[in-house]
């Protein structure tokens, strides 16, 4: 495990950078956006076309790698993202605003699946889980940290040339790593209608979990901010929503691992309904509760697609699990795009208090699908069962599933 873990190391620093940097320019757009004098309407569908970007460079970028190789291709990215969140410091045209964030999202897209398929080739077969439970701490631990940065001071430029840092500091460990560049594989094919056939609730909670944390890293900012907070409490506040996440998400996978998956996700749509509501109906709670309430809503939601995942995987065949993963990490970019836009409407036309009760709709919607599959079709729950951490980032991810097949060409 410790030699899995050296081995990767130069590819986990660079997530540590760039999940550092891609975290503190969700929240900086919302919050900068806020103040150049955009809507909340309009900051939706900036979310929302960052997601569209992503969804476009699932497939376009990994052309990319094909003909110019895993290191190239992510020293290309970082330093065109690098260049893009200057640009958009540069600028307050919302048009350009626009353009740059599908730019950013597509870019992204396209980093995450290098390291991805980099850290499945680098592991060794029998850590790869370990690795990817790692990976996953990482991912969100950076995330939460990263909102400290908005206790610096200065003008909004300065958040941008921080991004801009930490994402060129991404690029230096992958460039400067001894490990050999992995082989490239052919996309996994998307079958949505089949999947929906097959495992109807993985789809309905992916799309839900979109909708739920695209609204999220987009709009809760906006949230925090009308409730009073300083641009430094808004930092503090998405990091204990994210802590949550990294707190609750194992041990609330391995409840799912003991109990009909679907029941769980019903559980966990209500529970983080319940919390929603609650911060609908104490707009004026005292800091502390409203901590422990973002911190309860954050640890529900992030655990909702990696259980959704572990159900697909329950109902699959070894050769299908990168298929299927291809196709539930679709159905949530459609709702990470989706949601946003909707919410931001709602929230223009409501106040920004309501956001949560888009969360508490949309979380209640997942209870109650859950259930209903829950009640027409029982699962017998077998000691094999086996909760994994999961990111919904790229279809590579799946590759580290220790139920995964092996890709031609690994030794085991």
């Amino acid at each position: 495990m410790l030699s899995s873990i050296r081995t990767t190391a130069p590819l986990l620093s660079s997530t540590v950078f760039l999940l550092m940097g891609v975290s503190l320019l969700h929240t900086h757009i919302a919050l900068q956006g806020e103040a150049l004098g955009f809507s909340v309407a309009m900051i939706g569908i900036l979310t929302s076309a960052y997601y569209t970007g992503f969804l476009i460079g699932t497939y376009t970028v990994p052309r990319l790698t094909h003909r110019f190789g895993h290191i190239r291709t992510f020293a290309f990215c970082t330093s065109v993202l690098a260049v893009v969140v200057l640009v958009q410091a540069l600028t307050s045209i919302y048009a350009a605003w626009l353009v740059l964030r599908v730019l950013q999202g597509l870019l992204l897209v396209g980093l995450y699946a290098i390291i991805e398929s980099w850290l499945n080739t680098a592991a060794d077969p029998k850590h790869r889980s370990s690795v990817f439970a790692v990976y996953m701490m990482l991912n969100l631990g950076a995330s939460a940290v990263a909102q400290q940065f908005l206790h610096l001071g200065g003008e909004g430029f300065v958040l941008f040339c921080v991004v801009a840092i930490l994402v060129c500091a991404a690029n230096l460990p992958v460039v400067m790593t001894p490990q050999p560049q992995p082989s490239i594989h052919a996309a996994s094919r998307v079958q949505v209608g089949r999947m929906f056939r097959l495992v109807p609730t993985a789809l309905v909670s992916a799309l839900i979990s979109g909708m739920v944390l695209g609204a999220f890293w987009g709009l809760l900012p906006l949230y925090a901010a009308a409730r009073g907070l300083g641009i430094a409490e808004v930092g503090t506040y998405m990091s204990v929503a994210i802590a949550g996440g990294v707190v609750l998400q194992l041990p609330l996978g391995r409840l799912s691992d003991r109990i009909d998956r679907r029941l769980a996700l019903a559980l966990i749509g209500a529970a983080a309904a319940l919390a929603a509501l609650a911060n609908l109906a104490l707009p004026t709670a005292g800091h502390l509760a409203a901590m422990l309430l973002v911190f309860a809503f954050g640890g529900m939601s992030f655990a909702v697609y990696p259980i959704a995942v572990a159900h697909l995987v329950d109902y699959l065949r070894r050769d299908e699990l990168l298929s299927g993963s291809s196709t539930v990490l679709l159905v949530n970019g459609i709702g990470s795009a989706v949601g946003p836009l909707l919410a931001g409407a709602l929230m223009t036309l409501t106040r920004p208090a309501f956001l949560f009760a888009w969360f508490a709709i949309l979380d209640g919607l997942l209870a109650g699908y859950a259930l209903y599959r829950f009640t027409r079709r029982k699962r017998e729950v077998t000691p094999d069962d086996n909760f994994v951490p999961l990111v919904n980032t790229t279809p590579g991810a799946m590759d580290m599933h220790p139920d995964a097949p092996q890709r031609p060409g690994e030794v085991t």
